[in-house]
C-alpha cells in the first residue's frame, strides 16, 4: 500500500457509467467514503447503481477525467482511485483512452492512492484462448485490443515506479445498470416485448459473462483485502460461463415465461454496413473475433484470495436485468 489517502475513501472516475456506478455502490455497502466524479451532474444527483445508496456515503463531483487538475483534485484524500472511465459512446476512443489513464497515474501518484482498472478481454489475442489467466500472454488482434494492452502496460510502468495498482479483468457486463453492453444491444431489445433472441456467437461456442454487481462486489471485497495486495494485482473474474453459448437464452427465455421462444443469428453483414457511417457499430463489429472461439477467464486465483468468488445465480442476474430494461 502507498501509504498515502485516508482510510476508505475511494474516488470513481465514471460514477455514473454501469461498471464505475456499481462498484461506487458496492464499495458504499462496505463502509467507504465514495467520491464520485462526472461529467456532467444530474438536478437528481445519484443514478442507476447509485439510486438506493445513502447520501451521506457518496459525495458527487463534477469533472473531466481528460482534465489532470479534475482529477488531481477529486482525489484528494482518496486511498484508492476506481479508472472506470470511457469515452462515451465510443466516439475518439482511440485518441482519448490512454490520456485519462495518464492523469488517473498521475493523481494516483500525486495523494498516494491505488489505481483500480476494471479490464475486459480485449488485450488478448487468438494464442492465449481459450481459457485465460492473469498471466496469459498479450497479443490483441484488434485496434481496441492493442489500446487495452496499452493502457495495461503504462499502469504496470507506474506499479514499477511506486504507484500501486489493481487490474481485475471481467468478461462481458450485463445486468440492471449494465448500459451499452452485448445482452442488451444484441440478444434482446429494451423496452420492448421479446419476440426473438439474437445470437452473436458461433453455434456451440462458449462465451464468459460478467453481472455487474457481482463485479462490483468482487471489487469491494478485494478492496478491503487491500493491505494484503501486491503493489501490481491481477485478478481474473469467471463470472458466468456459458459453455455452448445455450444457457443465456434459455435464462432470457424463463425469465419473460415464454420458453418457446426463438433465436436468430447476429446480422453481421448489417453490422459491417452500418459501422461504415456509426462509431458504435464498427467497435461492435471489432469485437466478433470474440464470438466465433470460446473464451472463457481463469478465476481461481481471485476465488482463492477471496475465499470465493461474489455469483449471483444467472437465472437470478437475467431476471433482475431483465425486468430494468423493461423487456417483456
Amino acid at each position: 500500500m502507498n501509504g498515502g489517502g485516508s482510510a476508505k475513501t475511494a474516488l470513481v472516475l465514471g460514477a455514473t457509467g454501469g461498471i464505475g456506478g456499481e462498484t461506487a455502490a458496492a464499495l458504499a455497502r462496505h463502509g467507504w467514503r465514495v467520491i464520485a466524479m462526472a461529467r456532467k451532474l444530474s438536478a437528481g444527483g445519484a443514478a442507476g447503481a447509485l439510486d438506493g445508496v445513502a447520501g451521506d456515503a457518496v459525495r458527487w463531483v463534477a469533472g473531466d477525467a481528460l482534465r489532470a487538475e479534475d482529477v488531481r483534485r477529486a482525489a484528494e484524500g482518496a486511498r484508492v482511485i476506481v479508472h472506470a472511465v470511457n469515452p462515451p459512446g465510443y466516439r475518439n476512443w482511440a485518441q482519448l483512452v490512454l490520456p485519462m489513464i495518464d492523469n488517473t497515474i498521475a493523481a494516483a501518484r500525486a495523494v498516494g492512492a491505488r489505481v483500480v482498472l476494471p479490464g475486459t478481454v480485449y488485450n488478448f489475442g487468438p494464442d492465449a484462448f481459450p481459457l485465460l489467466t492473469e498471466d496469459s500472454p498479450q497479443h490483441p488482434i484488434t485496434r481496441k485490443g492493442k489500446i487495452r494492452l496499452a493502457l495495461e502496460e503504462k499502469l504496470q510502468e507506474a506499479a514499477g515506479d511506486g504507484v500501486t495498482v489493481m487490474i481485475v479483468r471481467f468478461g462481458d457486463f450485463f445486468g440492471p445498470n449494465a448500459g451499452n453492453n452485448w445482452l442488451t444491444q444484441g440478444l434482446v431489445k429494451p423496452g420492448r416485448r421479446l419476440d426473438a433472441i439474437t445470437t452473436p456467437g458461433a453455434r456451440g461456442v462458449g462465451h464468459a459473462w460478467a453481472y455487474l454487481p457481482d463485479a462490483a462486489e468482487a471489487i469491494a471485497r478485494l478492496l478491503e483485502r487491500e493491505p494484503d495486495l501486491p503493489a501490481f494485482a491481477r485478478f481474473h473474474f469467471a463470472g458466468h460461463w456459458d459453455a455452448d453459448g445455450t444457457a443465456m437464452p434459455a435464462a432470457i427465455r424463463n425469465a419473460v415465461g415464454r420458453p418457446e421462444t426463438k433465436t436468430r443469428p447476429m446480422p453481421w453483414a448489417l453490422l459491417w454496413v452500418g459501422g461504415l457511417f456509426n462509431e458504435t457499430l464498427r467497435e461492435l463489429r471489432e469485437m466478433r473475433y470474440l464470438w466465433r472461439v470460446p473464451v472463457q477467464l481463469d478465476g481461481a486465483r481471485l476465488a482463492a484470495f477471496l475465499g470465493g468468488e461474489p455469483h449471483t445465480p444467472l437465472a437470478d442476474a437475467i431476471k433482475a436485468t431483465l425486468a430494468a430494461q423493461r423487456v417483456t
